[in-house]
């Protein structure tokens, strides 16, 4: 079983839900090998992000959970075959389950909803972890109230902080992304004056 420190990648997440020593996490894909598996054949750039305190503020509000840091790394993926085109962003997110650490990546289609979620370390039991099918239902969905454990998102029986964490955590990287979308918007037109 292969053992890692996580502290770096916590960091590189920007989205931790708080500081954790999962220094034994088991690590079930390291960040490339999920990376590619969200976006392959697409080129992935590490970009850093700062918010400002009310950037945080309103990033929580919007998720519905607080957003442990300003700094943020989306992780931006471009195929660049023929024309350049976006494939999405994917983000890191290190948090409690119940006493231990969990880290997942969530990926971002180019459209504003969830592509997939992976897990890249897990070290509650394994009996906490839920199967891969549970994490295929959040494909598609967007920051909404039916992103949200009971509504859109079904619950797992015996893996229930498993299922509320995860959402919490696609919910933080759906509501980190948006702000930052909203950021490089292109100002809308400003309509012209009314003749006198």
């Amino acid at each position: 079983m292969r053992r890692a420190n996580f502290a770096p990648l916590a960091v590189a997440a920007g989205l931790a839900a708080s500081v954790l020593s999962p220094a034994a996490a088991k690590v079930l894909l390291t960040p490339e090998e999920a990376l590619k598996l969200a976006f392959p054949g697409c080129e992935i750039q590490r970009e850093t992000a700062y918010l400002t305190e009310a950037e945080v503020a309103s990033a929580g509000e919007l998720a519905g959970t607080a957003i442990a840091s300003a700094v943020v790394h989306p992780y931006r993926a471009r195929r660049t075959q023929g024309a350049s085109e976006p494939c999405g962003t994917a983000y890191f997110d290190t948090h409690r389950v119940r006493t231990l650490a969990e880290t997942v990546m969530v990926a971002i289609d180019p459209a504003g909803g969830v592509l997939r979620i992976e897990v890249l370390a897990f070290d509650e039991p394994p009996d906490y972890l839920p199967r891969r099918e549970w994490y295929a239902q959040f494909g598609g969905h967007r920051l909404a109230p039916e992103t949200e454990l009971g509504r859109g998102i079904r619950p797992v029986t015996g893996a229930t902080l498993t299922a509320r964490v995860t959402t919490d955590a696609a919910r933080r990287a759906l509501a980190v992304h948006a702000l930052l979308a909203a950021r490089t918007a292109p100002p809308l037109a400003t309509p012209p004056e009314p003749r006198r």
